[in-house]
Protein backbone atom coordinates (compact mmCIF):
# COMPACT_ATOMS: atom_id res chain seq x y z
CA UNK A 1 0.00 0.00 0.00
CA UNK A 2 1.44 3.31 -1.13
CA UNK A 3 0.46 6.61 0.58
CA UNK A 4 0.74 9.57 -1.41
CA UNK A 5 2.82 13.03 -0.94
CA UNK A 6 0.33 15.64 -1.27
CA UNK A 7 1.71 18.35 -3.08
CA UNK A 8 2.77 21.92 -2.32
CA UNK A 9 -0.67 23.47 -3.77
CA UNK A 10 -3.15 20.70 -2.27
CA UNK A 11 -1.10 21.94 0.96
CA UNK A 12 -1.87 25.47 -0.11
CA UNK A 13 -5.27 25.28 -0.86
CA UNK A 14 -6.23 23.16 2.10
CA UNK A 15 -4.65 26.22 4.31
CA UNK A 16 -6.40 28.57 2.43
CA UNK A 17 -10.04 26.54 2.70
CA UNK A 18 -8.86 26.37 6.61
CA UNK A 19 -8.47 30.10 6.99
CA UNK A 20 -11.40 31.06 5.68
CA UNK A 21 -13.35 28.50 7.71
CA UNK A 22 -11.50 30.38 10.87
CA UNK A 23 -12.12 33.75 9.42
CA UNK A 24 -15.81 33.22 9.01
CA UNK A 25 -16.13 31.10 12.79
CA UNK A 26 -14.42 34.50 13.58
CA UNK A 27 -17.30 36.66 12.29
CA UNK A 28 -20.30 34.39 13.83
CA UNK A 29 -18.42 34.55 17.31
CA UNK A 30 -18.27 38.33 16.92
CA UNK A 31 -21.98 38.20 16.08
CA UNK A 32 -22.89 36.17 19.14
CA UNK A 33 -21.14 38.02 21.63
CA UNK A 34 -22.70 41.20 20.32
CA UNK A 35 -26.08 39.80 20.39
CA UNK A 36 -25.20 38.16 23.95
CA UNK A 37 -24.19 42.17 25.03
CA UNK A 38 -27.98 43.35 24.71
CA UNK A 39 -29.90 44.11 28.14
CA UNK A 40 -32.38 41.11 29.25
CA UNK A 41 -35.54 41.58 29.18
CA UNK A 42 -37.07 42.68 32.28
CA UNK A 43 -38.79 40.51 34.48
CA UNK A 44 -42.21 40.31 34.59
CA UNK A 45 -43.62 42.55 37.30
CA UNK A 46 -45.10 40.76 40.87
CA UNK A 47 -48.48 40.61 41.18
CA UNK A 48 -49.53 42.62 44.10
CA UNK A 49 -52.47 41.34 46.35
CA UNK A 50 -55.80 43.52 46.26
CA UNK A 51 -56.02 43.07 50.10
CA UNK A 52 -53.83 42.65 52.98
CA UNK A 53 -53.14 39.46 54.60
CA UNK A 54 -55.10 38.51 57.51
CA UNK A 55 -53.43 38.36 61.30
CA UNK A 56 -54.62 34.92 61.16
CA UNK A 57 -52.92 33.91 57.69
CA UNK A 58 -49.88 35.89 59.11
CA UNK A 59 -49.43 33.22 62.49
CA UNK A 60 -50.66 29.86 59.97
CA UNK A 61 -47.35 30.96 58.17
CA UNK A 62 -45.35 32.13 61.23
CA UNK A 63 -46.63 28.52 62.46
CA UNK A 64 -45.92 26.67 59.79
CA UNK A 65 -42.41 28.65 59.62
CA UNK A 66 -41.28 27.42 63.10
CA UNK A 67 -42.38 23.88 62.57
CA UNK A 68 -40.36 23.92 59.72
CA UNK A 69 -37.39 25.20 61.61
CA UNK A 70 -37.27 23.76 64.70
CA UNK A 71 -37.57 27.35 66.26
CA UNK A 72 -39.44 30.70 66.13
CA UNK A 73 -38.19 33.34 63.46
CA UNK A 74 -39.67 36.53 63.16
CA UNK A 75 -41.38 37.42 59.72
CA UNK A 76 -40.35 40.31 57.99
CA UNK A 77 -42.01 40.35 54.76
CA UNK A 78 -44.48 38.20 53.25
CA UNK A 79 -44.59 38.39 48.98
CA UNK A 80 -46.52 35.88 46.94
CA UNK A 81 -44.49 35.20 44.43
CA UNK A 82 -46.24 33.40 40.93
CA UNK A 83 -44.26 30.93 39.52
CA UNK A 84 -44.38 27.99 36.63
CA UNK A 85 -41.66 26.40 38.64
CA UNK A 86 -43.79 25.18 41.13
CA UNK A 87 -46.73 23.96 38.87
CA UNK A 88 -43.78 21.77 36.98
CA UNK A 89 -42.07 20.44 39.78
CA UNK A 90 -45.48 19.03 41.10
CA UNK A 91 -46.40 17.76 37.84
CA UNK A 92 -43.01 16.07 37.58
CA UNK A 93 -43.95 14.53 41.04
CA UNK A 94 -46.50 12.86 40.26
CA UNK A 95 -45.24 11.66 36.86
CA UNK A 96 -42.57 9.99 38.85
CA UNK A 97 -44.96 8.88 41.32
CA UNK A 98 -46.18 6.33 38.38
CA UNK A 99 -44.66 3.22 38.55
CA UNK A 100 -43.99 2.04 34.78
CA UNK A 101 -43.22 -1.66 34.21
CA UNK A 102 -40.68 -2.23 31.43
CA UNK A 103 -41.10 -5.82 31.53
CA UNK A 104 -44.19 -7.69 29.32
CA UNK A 105 -46.11 -9.97 29.98
CA UNK A 106 -46.37 -12.90 27.59
CA UNK A 107 -49.88 -14.77 26.28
Amino acid sequence: MKTETPSLADVLEALAAIQADVARLGDRIAALETHQARPAPAAPPVAKLAEPLSDEVVLIIGAVIAAYLGKKAHIRQIQLLGSAAWAQQGRVTIQASHALSTARSQP
